[in-house]
Formats: C-alpha cells, structure tokens, sequence
C-alpha cells in the first residue's frame, strides 16, 4: 500500500514508468497500472450510483514510449471488474474529458495516460468525468482501493476503438468558424500564416485536423511526429529552448503567428511575427485582453508568481486580478469558487500556460487558448491591426530569477514555515512592503533608489524546497533582490542557497 500510494501526484498520478534514467527504479509497473484502473473503476461507480458493469470509459495517452504497456495494464484493470472499456488512441488530455461531454460519447469517466513535460521514463494517470478533473483527495481513495486489489489479466477484445480526436477538432473548427464569420466560411484562416511546434509530443492534430482545413498556411511547423524520446526539446512552453525553436521557425518563415504545445496539449504559448515571446505573463495579458470585451470587471485568477506589471496592465484595461496560489488546479477551483460567489471570473490561468476558461468548462485546454489567439488574429487582421495590440501596453520586462533552496533533514514542512514566519517578521521589521491577501509565501515590492521589482518566498508544494522568484526592473536589481533574502533568512542552516 505504502508503494502504491507514493505514486500520487497532487490531483494526479505520476511515477518512473520505464528504466533508462540512472538512479531512477521503476515504480509506476504494469501491476500498478492495472490495479488503478480497476480502482477507477470502481471509484466510479460508486460516484455514479452505477452498478460497475454499466460503466463506460474511455483511455487515450500522449506520444510517451511507456504509453501502450500502460493503457492495456489500466483496460485489463477495467475490464476485469467489469467496465466496459473505449480506446482513444494518441490525443490529447483536454480532449479526453471532452469525451465526457460530447454525445458521440458521453462516456461516465476517462483517462489519460501522460506525465505533460517530465522526462521519458515518466508517465502517469490523469482522471476526468463530467464534473472534470478528479481532486487531490479522489486520487487518495483511488490509489486507496488499488491497494486492497489484486492484479488481474482480462481479454482485452472486446474493447472498442473510437476516433475521438475528430469530434474534438470539429469541436474546435466549429468554434472558429462560428466566432469569426468570414466571407470564406469553410476556410476562415486563409491568407494566415501560423507554424506549430509540438516538441514530438502529442499535438499534431492541431496542425492536421484544425490549421489545415481552415485554410491557415502551416508551412515551417515543426516535431510535430509523435515521439517519446522527445528528440529536439522538452515539449514544456517555460523551457528557453523550446521557445528559441518556435521563435527561430516564426522568424525564419516569416509567420503571422507561432504556438507551441506541451507534451500533452493542456498548455501553450505564442510567438509574435517579430519573434516577441508570448509566455508567462505575456500569454496571461493576452488572454485578459482578448475576452475583457465579453466579461468587462472580470476577476481575472492567476498564480502567485505573476510580476506586478501583469498586475497593473490587467487593471488598466478594466479587469481585475486576484493572486492565488500555484497549481493549475488550485488557480481553477479558486476561479469556479469566486463565481459560484457571485463574482465574475471568466478565466484561471497560470504562468505556466495552463488556462481555462468558464466557457470551455473551466478546462485547462492549451488548443482551445490556440483557438482564441487564432480568432482574435483574424478578427484583428480584418481591422488591419496586428495580435500584438492587445499587449502593447503591457511594460516589458527586464530581468526575472527563480532560485531554489533546499530543506535538509526531516519534517521539511514545518521548517519551511518557520522560515516564512522569521522571513515575514525580519521584513517588518525593515519596514518592507509587504503584499496583503498573499495565499502563497511572502511577497514583497520594492520601489526605491537602491532597488525596484518584488520577490515572492515560498513553499513547492509538493517537494522540500522553497522557490523563490524575482524580478527587477533594473540592471543589477536581481542581484540586490537576493542579497536582501539572503539577509532576512541568515541563521536557518538547514536551507541551502544556491551560491
């Protein structure tokens, strides 16, 4: 059980799936596979007041070389109890909770098997039904029950294969056409230009099943074959390479627009035609700015690391930003929170590009971002306006670190918070400007001769760290900001700063 247990990650499952990493011993095995997908099962049905055999599910999985050994590990878990099972082959995560929604399917539950940009010997489970993705404690009872059952083989024969990313680019298409109502209906991207970098992960539909069709010009795409070894670069929109390859292919064939996916289409990111970078909070300004129209006040839920110009842009144009803490589920479940209160909050979205909007079932759905980048471009190009307008008020930014310090020995957790307590105390004590309302570690903003910009300390949430993020506006100002933490946490010997 204890083994077992170890492989939940957040709201998520995630573990070492294959050898090939020194140091790094399988532990998410077939065995484990099977073993959750039959408690899923039966998780299920006890949500749904179904009898398990009336069950239907659906599994898909990214481009990762452990994708196949886990799924059929998982349907033999399924199937063994009962359920009746549905493959979904290469897709993406946001399409399989789409597959709860859409009546072509309809199905009670559904997996994907992906671990989004961590290396290749990794993979994991991710769990939808129609109310969305499964929380943080759903995952412990799941992982709870696998532990009380035993391993068990079943034919997989009867399991039904079913071409659900279709539906979904129709989806999609549907979606585009319907917003920008070009002369051209059939093609409203014609005379666009726009390339796709998908790192070898899995979103090459997007280029195939929804550029395409509509007429956008996808030439100068690129790693858009599946491939789990991920040849070229991390499929991550925060890695530095991988936003060097899609700006260098924007600027190299001259494209009206540049997206990059990550492994499992849940984030993205953009590059403009000049090579300008639309990541982080420039991806988080773009989005605001693109729906403010449509939800004017709106309470716009980001993630605690956000610089404080993104802060002033987004109140410049009308919004409102409410900090919360990391981690795409807590920035969503904190937005549906605010509206079910009666506060408007049309979108949730984190540095990171995650986002999801309540219009798209408050999912974090990195094609359907693409979607409105691609219809707003359209929209802007008619008025003979460039996608960049939308951001050209938002000051740019100079400099930004994030350091991480370790926590030695045990009980990190509250070490940690003993830290952030003296850190908080120390500042006080300075007279710093500390950030009210802060949900997550201690954030402080300096505007002074001697430095300008702000800091955020903080706990990871899952490992014995605390990041610290900061950002100067200045040449120099990075490196006063960590000075200043440095002063404030002297004396906790067991936190090792990197030098």
């Amino acid at each position: 059980m204890q083994n077992i247990m170890k492989l939940q990650n957040g709201s998520d499952i995630r573990g070492i799936a294959c050898e090939g990493v020194e140091g790094e011993s399988v532990n998410l095995t077939q065995e484990a596979g099977n073993l959750i997908g039959a408690a899923f099962a039966k998780w299920l049905a006890d949500k749904k007041n179904k009898d398990v055999h009336e069950l239907r599910i659906g599994i898909g999985h990214d481009s990762r070389i452990t994708a196949n050994s886990l799924y059929q590990a998982a349907a033999m878990g399924m199937v063994a109890v009962g359920a009746k099972v549905y493959y979904c082959g290469l897709v993406s995560t946001p399409s399989m909770f789409m597959t709860t929604v859409f009546d072509e399917f309809t199905f009670d539950g559904s997996v994907m098997i992906t671990a989004s940009h961590l290396p290749f010997n990794r993979n994991g489970y991710k769990f939808f039904d129609r109310d969305g993705g499964l929380e943080h404690d759903d995952i412990t009872k799941i992982l709870e029950i696998a532990s009380e059952m035993n391993y068990t083989e079943a034919d997989l024969s009867g399991v039904e294969e079913v071409d659900s990313i279709s539906v979904y680019c129709n989806f999609l298409q549907d979606k585009i056409r319907k917003s920008i109502q070009a002369q051209n209906y059939e093609k409203p991207l014609e005379g666009l230009h726009v390339v796709v970098d998908t790192g070898n992960g899995a979103g090459g539909f997007f280029v195939e099943k929804v550029l395409k069709p509509l007429g956008a010009d996808t030439s100068g795409s690129q790693f858009l074959e599946p491939d789990g070894h991920f040849p070229n670069h991390i499929p991550n929109p925060e890695n530095k390479q991988a936003m060097e390859a899609i700006k260098s292919a924007v600027l190299s064939n001259k494209a009206d627009l540049g997206i990059i996916f990550d492994t499992d289409v849940d984030r993205m990111s953009a590059v403009l035609p000049n090579g300008e970078e639309v990541n982080r909070d420039a991806i988080i300004a773009m989005m605001t700015a693109i729906i403010a129209k449509d939800y004017p006040g709106g309470t716009i839920v980001t993630d605690s690391v956000t610089s404080d110009r993104l802060t002033r842009f987004i109140e410049s144009i009308g919004m409102k930003q409410h900090r919360y803490m990391r981690g795409y589920k807590n920035v969503i479940n904190e937005s549906i929170r605010l509206n079910k209160e009666g506060i408007v909050s049309p979108l949730a979205i984190e540095t990171s590009g995650h986002g999801a909007l309540s219009e798209n079932y408050f999912l974090d759905d990195g094609a359907y971002m693409a979607v409105k980048l691609l219809i707003a471009l359209a929209k802007a190009a008619k008025e003979g306006k460039a996608l960049a307008s939308f951001i050209e008020t938002l000051e740019k930014g100079f400099e930004e670190r994030e350091y991480r310090f370790k926590i030695e020995g045990e009980d990190f957790k509250s070490y940690g918070q003993q830290v952030l307590k003296t850190f908080e105390e120390r500042a006080k004590e300075k007279g710093y400007q500390i950030a009210p309302n802060s949900y997550e570690g201690i954030r402080i903003t300096f505007d002074s001769d001697e430095v300008k910009g702000w800091l955020l300390l903080r706990m990871s949430l899952h490992d014995p760290q605390m990041p610290l993020n900061v950002e100067g506006v200045r040449e120099g100002d990075c490196d006063r900001l960590y000075q200043i933490v440095k002063e404030l946490v002297t004396g906790f010997d067991r936190l090792v700063l990197p030098q």
